[in-house]
C-alpha cells in the first residue's frame, strides 16, 4: 500500500498569475499533494524564475510543457509527477491534456475544458482509452452548502423542482480594461485565446454548472441574448438565457461583466412544489430554505445538524460553525476529493462516494456544449434552439 503524498507537476502559473497561486494553496491545503516540477510560462526566463521562486529543481523546472511530459515520463516511477495541472489560457489546455495522458498522467484542468466541444470529445475518448482520471476546477461546486443543497434537491426536500434562476454578475470589464494593460482582461476577451464566447464563456458556464449541479436535471433548449456593451470588445460582456431542463423545469440565467460595483456576484435560486433554496457566493456559508406551509430557514455552514445534514456536506466541511470558510476551502475540497480518489486507485482500493464529487470530463463536455449552443441560439432566428451535444 501507498502511503505518500501525490506529485504534482503544473503547467502554466508562473509568478504574478492569478490562477496558478490559487491551485497552489489548494493543492497544498491537506498536506496530501506537492508541487514536484513546472513549465510554469512560456516566456523562459519566466518559467525558470517561477520555478526558483517556488523551490523546485533546476532540473525540474522545464520551459515549455513537451519537455516537461517527457522528461517526467523518463523518470523512475517513485519520482515522476502523479499528475499535471494545468492554468494556462483556455486555448493551451487541449494539447498538454492529451499528451499528458497519453504518457500516462492523470489530469487537473483549469476550467474551461479545452477551446471548443470537439477537443472535449476527444479528451473524454482519450480519458476511456487510459483509464486515468481528470479533474475540471469548477469550484463553486465544491462549496459545503452547496452540497447540502444538491442532496436536499435528491431527496425530495423541495419536491419536484419546478423553476431555476441563476445569476453571475462582475463589473471588473465595465471599461475597455483589455487595452488599458489588463492581461487577464486581455487574453479573456480575445476570441483567438478564450474561445467564441466571452462572459458567457467565463462565467456563464459556472452558472450553467451550478444550475445542473444542484438540481440534478440537464438543460435541454436555450433561447440565448449575448450583448457587447463596451464599445471596440470582440466577444461578448453581458447576456442572458431562458433555460428549458429535464422534467419539465424552466429557468434564466444572466451572466454580465459589465455590471459596474459588483464584484463576484453568483446567486442561484431553486424552486420546487413544496419549497425552494437560495445561495450566493458572496455569503457563501448560508443557505436559504424557503417552505410553502412553514416559516423559512436558515443553514449555516459546520451547523452541526446531526443526522439531517448530509454527509457531503460535513465532509466538505472544514472548521466549526462561524468560521468562514470561501473560495480558496471550495478550491482545496476539489483537490482534496481528486488526491484521495486517485490514491485509493493507486491503492487498488474503492473510494467513498464523497471522495468521487468532483467535476470531470463530463461537466467540461456539458460547458463546452453550453458555449457552442448559446453562441448557436445567439445567432439563431429561432426563439428556442435544442441543446446539442
Amino acid at each position: 500500500m501507498s502511503h505518500r503524498k501525490l506529485r504534482m507537476g503544473m503547467i502554466g502559473g508562473g509568478k504574478d498569475a492569478f490562477i496558478g497561486a490559487i491551485h497552489r494553496i489548494a493543492a497544498n491545503m491537506d498536506g496530501q499533494i506537492e508541487l514536484v516540477c513546472g513549465a510554469l510560462s512560456i516566456n523562459k526566463e519566466i518559467a525558470i524564475e517561477s520555478g526558483k521562486i517556488l523551490f523546485l529543481r533546476e532540473d525540474r523546472t522545464y520551459t515549455n510543457f513537451e519537455e516537461m511530459i517527457l522528461a517526467e515520463s523518463k523518470l523512475p516511477e517513485d519520482k515522476r509527477m502523479d499528475f499535471v495541472t494545468i492554468v494556462t489560457p483556455n486555448f493551451a489546455h487541449f494539447a498538454p491534456a492529451m499528451m499528458a495522458m497519453d504518457h500516462g498522467f492523470h489530469v487537473v484542468i483549469e476550467k474551461p475544458i479545452a477551446f471548443t466541444l470537439d477537443e472535449a470529445k476527444q479528451l473524454r475518448a482519450k480519458q476511456e482509452e487510459t483509464g486515468l482520471m481528470l479533474l475540471l476546477t469548477h469550484t463553486y461546486s465544491g462549496y459545503p452548502l452547496v452540497k447540502e443543497a444538491r442532496e436536499l434537491v435528491k431527496k425530495g426536500a423541495l419536491g419536484k423542482i419546478r423553476k431555476i434562476y441563476v445569476e453571475y454578475c462582475q463589473g471588473w470589464l465595465s471599461k475597455l480594461s483589455e487595452r488599458e494593460g489588463n492581461a487577464q482582461a486581455a487574453w479573456r476577451t480575445d476570441p483567438k485565446k478564450s474561445g467564441k464566447s466571452g462572459c458567457m464563456g467565463d462565467i456563464g458556464t459556472h452558472a450553467a454548472h451550478l444550475a445542473e449541479y444542484i438540481s440534478g436535471l440537464k438543460i435541454t433548449q436555450l433561447c440565448a441574448s449575448l450583448n457587447v456593451v463596451v464599445e471596440g470588445r470582440m466577444l461578448d460582456d453581458d447576456g442572458a438565457i431562458l433555460l428549458r431542463f429535464e422534467d419539465n423545469a424552466t429557468g434564466t440565467l444572466m451572466a454580465s461583466q459589465i455590471a459596474a460595483g459588483e464584484e463576484n456576484a453568483l446567486k442561484i435560486r431553486v424552486y420546487g412544489e413544496l419549497g425552494g433554496l437560495e445561495w450566493a457566493q458572496q455569503e457563501p456559508n448560508t443557505l436559504t430554505l424557503k417552505w410553502l406551509d412553514k416559516p423559512a430557514q436558515t443553514l449555516r455552514a459546520g451547523g452541526n445538524y446531526g443526522d439531517r445534514e448530509s454527509t457531503y456536506a460535513v465532509h466538505n466541511t472544514r472548521t466549526p460553525g462561524g468560521h468562514p470558510e470561501g473560495y480558496l476551502e471550495a478550491f482545496g475540497n476539489l483537490y482534496r476529493n481528486f488526491a484521495l480518489s486517485l490514491m485509493a486507485k493507486l491503492n487498488n482500493e474503492e473510494p467513498k462516494p464523497e471522495w468521487l464529487d468532483f467535476p470531470g470530463v463530463e461537466d467540461g463536455i456539458r460547458g463546452m456544449a453550453f458555449i457552442e449552443n448559446v453562441v448557436a441560439s445567439n445567432q439563431s432566428n429561432e426563439k428556442w434552439t435544442d441543446y446539442v451535444i
